[in-house]
Parts: structure tokens; C-alpha cells; sequence
């Protein structure tokens, strides 16, 4: 089956618990289409670069999913129509990487910067 990563953010006004509660949700969807939620992270609360849908922060939250494509569309319309889910990106990826996603690692643990030119 296609792999694929999503990130989406939820509003601010939510309690940690909710945020998480909604990649439960949606794993469930994705499992429910036959497809299978491999990892997923909670990124926590974070300040956007814009306000979006007049709020300034936003729960952050990772999932990396392993489904056939009808259970994605499936899932990505479910959050669309979710009130509490701002916005959704999804991703398709040959393979998942080992470990943390980037954001989840320490600064020390992150590769070396590239120079820019």
C-alpha cells in the first residue's frame, strides 16, 4: 500500500488532551478503510506565521499512515469537514524515516546545517 505523511492543525482553544484525541480519531477512520496508522506524533501548541481562522496558535499534530488511497481521501475529508481541525497537508512518500520527525528531535541530535549560497 502507499505510504503517506499528513500534519494538520487544530484550534488553539482545545486541551492537549483533545488535540490528541483527534489522531486517535482519525486513526480510527484510516483503520476502519483498511488502511493502518504506522506512528504518529503530537507536536503540541505552537504560534503560526498567520492567523488562520482568526486564531494565532495552533495544536500541531504528525501522523504517518500506510493506506490505500480511498481511506486517505476518506480521512482528509472527515478533517475537513472536522470544526476543530484548521488545516490539513498530506503527503505521499516512498519510504518512512527511521526515528522522530525533525521537529520532535533535539537540536544537538539534528544534522549540520547547510551553508546558503
Amino acid at each position: 500500500m502507499p505510504l503517506y505523511e499528513h500534519v494538520f492543525i487544530s484550534r488553539q482553544d482545545l486541551s492537549n488532551a483533545q488535540a490528541e484525541g483527534l489522531v486517535e480519531h482519525f486513526g480510527t477512520v484510516l483503520s476502519d478503510n483498511g488502511g493502518k496508522l504506522v506512528d504518529s506524533e503530537y507536536w503540541g501548541l505552537k504560534t503560526m506565521a498567520y492567523k488562520i481562522n482568526k486564531n494565532r496558535k495552533g495544536h500541531y499534530a504528525y501522523l504517518r499512515t500506510d493506506a490505500p488511497a480511498p481511506a486517505v481521501q476518506e480521512m482528509e475529508r472527515l478533517m475537513r469537514l472536522h470544526d476543530d481541525v484548521m488545516r490539513v497537508l498530506t503527503i505521499k512518500v516512498d519510504d518512512h524515516a527511521e526515528g522522530p520527525s525533525v521537529q520532535m528531535q533535539k537540536r544537538e541530535e539534528r544534522g549540520e546545517r547547510r551553508e546558503r549560497r
